[in-house]
Parts: C-alpha cells; sequence; structure tokens
C-alpha cells in the first residue's frame, strides 16, 4: 500500500482527493503527532476535494496564487549523511533531503532574525525550506552566486486570470518584466505588489531584490508572521501557509515538505539540489522557468525483444524431437529520439534607471534653516526620493542649488552641489555657510534627468548679536580743545554671558544729552563722528584716535550692537588755560642801593 500511495505521489497528482489521502497516510504511519489539514472549509480554503479548477482572485496572496510544484517527498524518514540509522533496515532520501548551502544560510538566518524580534511567532526555517522547496526548488536547486542572487531571474507565468488570479501590472515590469500582467518573482514567488510591502534588505547590499534568497526568506518569515500569529499552533500554521496560496492542495504539500525538512536534512553545495518537475496547473517542468540547464530527456522507448521478432527461443529442445528452424535476427529498429524544446529562457527586466522611479522627493530634515553672519548653518536640506509606493530608492542624483541674492555658499564655495542617495533613500545636501550679508535666500532640491517640481527649502542669515558692551579699564577722557583726546578706547561684547565675536557694532559722538550725533566738538578722522565697527575673535574693538575739537564742553561717546548691546563713555573738553604776562623785576647796584633811572640825557 505504501509503495503504491508513494509512486501516486511522486508521479505529482494534483486531484484533492489523492493528496488528501496522502497526508492521512503520511500522518498515520510516519508522524503520529500531525493533525490532519481541515476538511470543513475552516482554513479559509475551498473544501478538500474542490481541486484548483477555479480561477482564484489572488487576494490576500503573496504569490497571487501562482502555480507550485506538486511533487511529495518521499515516505521514508531522511538521514543525515554519515550517521547510522536508528531503526534498520531505513531507505534514506539523501537527494531530496538536501537544501543547497546558500539557501540553508538563508533560511536559519531568517529564523534567528525574527525569533529575536517577533518571537512570539515561533517561525521554524523548515517551513520557509518547505515553501521553497514547493515554490522554486530551492532556488532552481541552489543556483546563486555569492550574494545569493540567482543567477537568473525566477518569474512565474503571467497572472492573466487564465487558470490563475488576474493581476494587472503593478511594477512597470521592473522585478517580473512584464508591463500588462504581474509575474511571481524570486525563489519565494513574490508579486511585485506584495514585495513592495514585505521586501527586504536581509544581506544588506543596499537593494530589496526577490531575486535573493537572503532578502526573500526574510520577507516570506515576516509574511508569515503577520497578524500576530504563533506558528507553533496548527490553526495559525495553516492560516499562514494559505495566506501565501489559497489552496489546500498547496497547504497539504508544504506540510509535507515542512515536516519532512523536520525529520532530518542536510547541506550539499550550491547548484547541486534536486529540481522538481510536476506542476500544479498540470503543465509540467518546462512551462515554470526554473531550471538554469535543461534536464536529462526521458530514456528512449527500447526496441524490440528477440522473442517478439520471432528470433530462437533460448531453451533446450524436447529429446528425439524435430530439431527446432533457427531463423536470422531481426535488427532492431533504431529507437526514435523525440526531439528536446530547450527551456523557455525568462525575460529580463529591463535596467530602469534609479531617477525614473522616482515618485516624488520628501522633506527630511525639519525646522528653520538659519544661521548669523560668517557662520555655519547647523542643518543641511536633506530629502528622500520615495517611489509611487512610499519606498526609499537607492542611487537618485540629487541636485541641490542656492537662489536669491545671497553671499551664503556651499563648502568649497560653490552655489550648487550633486548628492547621490544611500540605501535609504536620503541625500543630505554639503554644509552650507554664511557670508555678510544678511536676509533670506533659497535652496532648491530636483532630481537630475527628471522634469519634476523642485522641493524648495527657505533659508535665513540673520545679523551677530550681543546684549551687552563694556569699556574695558581707562580713565575717564578728556582734553584740551585743538588736541587728540590720550586715553585709548577698548569695549568687550558678550551674548548671553558669552563672547561675542564678528559683531558689528556703531560708534556714535553725540552732543551731551547722547541722544543725537553732535555737529561741533570732538570727532574721529576728518571730522567723522559715526563709525560702525567689527569685534575681533575675543569680542573686542578698539575705536580710533578721537579728537577734542575747537569747542569746549561735554559730550557723550554712544556704542550699541544688535541683540541690545549698549554703552555710553563721557567725553570732556576743556578750553586752554590763560598765560599771565610776566612782571619786570628791578635790577640793584653794586651798592645795595637801587640804581637811579639813567637821565633822559645820558
Amino acid at each position: 500500500m505504501s509503495a503504491h500511495l508513494g509512486r501516486r505521489l511522486r508521479k505529482g497528482a494534483t486531484s484533492g482527493a489523492v493528496v488528501a489521502a496522502a497526508v492521512a497516510a503520511l500522518a498515520a504511519s510516519q508522524a503520529p503527532e500531525m493533525t490532519p489539514p481541515p476538511t470543513d472549509n475552516a482554513g479559509g480554503d475551498r473544501a478538500i476535494g474542490a481541486g484548483d479548477t477555479a480561477s482564484p482572485s489572488g487576494d490576500g496572496s503573496a504569490t497571487g496564487n501562482s502555480p507550485y510544484y506538486t511533487e511529495l517527498p518521499s515516505l521514508n524518514t531522511p538521514n543525515k549523511p554519515g550517521v547510522p540509522p536508528v531503526q534498520l533496515p531505513v531507505i534514506t532520501g539523501p537527494a531530496q533531503a538536501g537544501i543547497p548551502a546558500s539557501v540553508l544560510a538563508a533560511y536559519q538566518r531568517a529564523e534567528q532574525s525574527i525569533r529575536s524580534t517577533a518571537p512570539g511567532c515561533n517561525l521554524p526555517w523548515q517551513l520557509l525550506a518547505g515553501i521553497g522547496k514547493v515554490e522554486s526548488g530551492q532556488a532552481s536547486g541552489g543556483r546563486v552566486d555569492a550574494n545569493g542572487t540567482t543567477l537568473k531571474p525566477i518569474v512565474g507565468p503571467a497572472l492573466n486570470g487564465n487558470g490563475f488570479a488576474e493581476i494587472t501590472d503593478t511594477d512597470d515590469g521592473v522585478y517580473d518584466g512584464d508591463r500588462t500582467h504581474d509575474r511571481a518573482v524570486g525563489p519565494m514567488q513574490f508579486i511585485p505588489s506584495t514585495w513592495a510591502t514585505w521586501g527586504q534588505d536581509a544581506n544588506s547590499d543596499g537593494k530589496k531584490d526577490p531575486n535573493n534568497i537572503y532578502d526573500a526568506a526574510q520577507a516570506a518569515g515576516l509574511y508569515l508572521c503577520a497578524n500576530d500569529r504563533n506558528l507553533a499552533l496548527k490553526a495559525d500554521l495553516d492560516r499562514a501557509i494559505l495566506s501565501y496560496n489559497r489552496s489546500t492542495e498547496y497547504l497539504n504539500t508544504v506540510i509535507s515538505w515542512f515536516e519532512y525538512y523536520q525529520r532530518g536534512t542536510h547541506q550539499v553545495p550550491d547548484g547541486t539540489g534536486v529540481l522538481p518537475v510536476d506542476r500544479s496547473d498540470g503543465r509540467g517542468q518546462g512551462n515554470r522557468p526554473l531550471p538554469t540547464s535543461p534536464l536529462t530527456p526521458a530514456p528512449t522507448t527500447p526496441g524490440p525483444k528477440p522473442s517478439e521478432t520471432g528470433g530462437p527461443k533460448p531453451g533446450p529442445t524436447k529429446p528425439g524431437g524435430p530439431s527446432e528452424v533457427t531463423t536470422p535476427p531481426t535488427k532492431p529498429t533504431p529507437p526514435v529520439k523525440p526531439p528536446v524544446t530547450p527551456p523557455t529562457k525568462p525575460p529580463v527586466p529591463p535596467v530602469v534607471p534609479p531617477a525614473v522611479k522616482v515618485a516624488r522627493l520628501a522633506v527630511v530634515s525639519s525646522g528653520p534653516l538659519t544661521a548669523t553672519t560668517e557662520s555655519a548653518f547647523a542643518k543641511a536640506p536633506t530629502v528622500a526620493a520615495l517611489d509611487a509606493a512610499g519606498a526609499p530608492i537607492t542611487g537618485v542624483s540629487i541636485r541641490f542649488e542656492i537662489t536669491g541674492t545671497t553671499d551664503t555658499r556651499f563648502s568649497g564655495g560653490a552655489t550648487t552641489a550633486t548628492v547621490t542617495t544611500g540605501s535609504a533613500g536620503i541625500a543630505a545636501a554639503p554644509t552650507l555657510r554664511a557670508g555678510e550679508k544678511t536676509g533670506s535666500f533659497t535652496v532648491k532640491a530636483t532630481v537630475v534627468g527628471r522634469g519634476m517640481d523642485a522641493t524648495v527649502f527657505n533659508a535665513t542669515v540673520t545679523e551677530r548679536q550681543a546684549d551687552a558692551l563694556a569699556r574695558v579699564g581707562g580713565d575717564p577722557l578728556s582734553a584740551t580743545t585743538g588736541t587728540t583726546f590720550g586715553q585709548s578706547v577698548q569695549v568687550k561684547a558678550t551674548d548671553k554671558g558669552a563672547l561675542a565675536p564678528g559683531v558689528l557694532v556703531t560708534a556714535v559722538i553725540a552732543d551731551s544729552t547722547g541722544t543725537k550725533e553732535s555737529v561741533d566738538g570732538p570727532s574721529f578722522k576728518d571730522g567723522v563722528r559715526t563709525l560702525v565697527l567689527k569685534t575681533d575673535g575675543n569680542g573686542l574693538i578698539s575705536l580710533p584716535a578721537i579728537l577734542a575739537g575747537d569747542k569746549a564742553g561735554e559730550y557723550v561717546l554712544r556704542l550699541t550692537a544688535p541683540g541690545g548691546g549698549v554703552t555710553e563713555i563721557k567725553l570732556t573738553v576743556d578750553a586752554p588755560t590763560a598765560t599771565p604776562s610776566p612782571t619786570p623785576e628791578p635790577t640793584s647796584s653794586g651798592t645795595g642801593s637801587p640804581e637811579a633811572s639813567p637821565s633822559p640825557s645820558a
């Protein structure tokens, strides 16, 4: 019974009744702990035995209910090579139990990653292996490169409603090369619309590739764990598998491989895995472009046996009887070799430039872009390149341009800069540095090679400020008319207690009230009475020499700064003191008596 059933299973029978019977027999003979699949439509599928004759809708299906491989595993428990069987005799199936090295590593890595983030899901890697076997024959027998990407894209048939779901194109043919209908893609057979939601970059190469086994296995694990499923529960396990392909036969096939791998498996070199043949749509291996090289054709029909062509029959003759007439053997007719049709190569998806995929530029940097004169902006204009589904796009060239009457520049003194988006689709402009001009300007971000509207950032440059000004030491300032004040004047600017370099301080020589510029009296060189000076790196300014002028009186040197800093210094101009004429002293004679004035005659 079991041998007969095994032959029927290996032939890939697709009838719901046969598969259900096979799984029931498997559960009874090899895995008594297994609970048979539901037969009352409780799993959300058609009743067992209904078959796959109806065209499914594809709603809620990772693969769009694409066809799958129906080959079932051997009913014998697999043993790892080199490990003696526990019970003898046991017929091992090493070829079926072997999983290509990179594919096995991807399944196990996905399990570890998801168990660390969603431990309640209890995802076993053997479930991913069962789905990978049914969907693609473990990535076409492990035909992947060193990064886990299939050597050729794995693309299913067009989902045009002819026996499958009807799903019109959602990715412009980017993944499946078909701009009319969607096709399932990659070793885990995601349709593009599902990949847009669940796609992962598990191997950290900067892209989410459904044809990469690491990316696809991680995405499949997350998809199966959706809706807070606990895959340790049979009901949740069935729902998860049915969400991948809504077919009872599909559920039974995946469960069979899942439990087969749980009983034992081993690693085989990439490219040496067993390729399945029979497919659920009955078209056979040739309609699903999984193998990357033609399979060996079936053996031809042997020629007729000599006994069937009138040749001599071996064996003794009866004693004394007539000898048997021997006729020369007829040369057998050469077998006719059936024509070998090479497998159809899947269409190569066109290379779409990253810029073409961009649907919009989203602003990433938040808050106003402001800076004071001659300083760097704390933030840079930053955007994210997104496709129509809101997914980031890598490798897009973004051009940033400064516009407006400003002397603000990017690092290096340029007014334009081109930046390429990274793995998160983000591009940040180089650092902006303000010049001496104050005011507003804009930075525009555009996609190079696309006629999209620019994303505009508004920026402002303000004056440097000081909220306090104070004279540094020195005596009162006084001078005489016509001279120069001999004391030097030095002022320190601070803002919130810190030194304020680069602040423009206005110095005005005003009248005694300090309210308006004086029209006479002290001045700077050339009669100038108002100067604008900039504080140095220590927040200090040193005023030039002050001339006293010709008019005595009291004046005020008033200094102000943006930010409210102000100080006033008194200037005193004195008139010169009058010098008295000297009184002549009388001369004395040699006798000590006053000498008489000479006579007029003398």
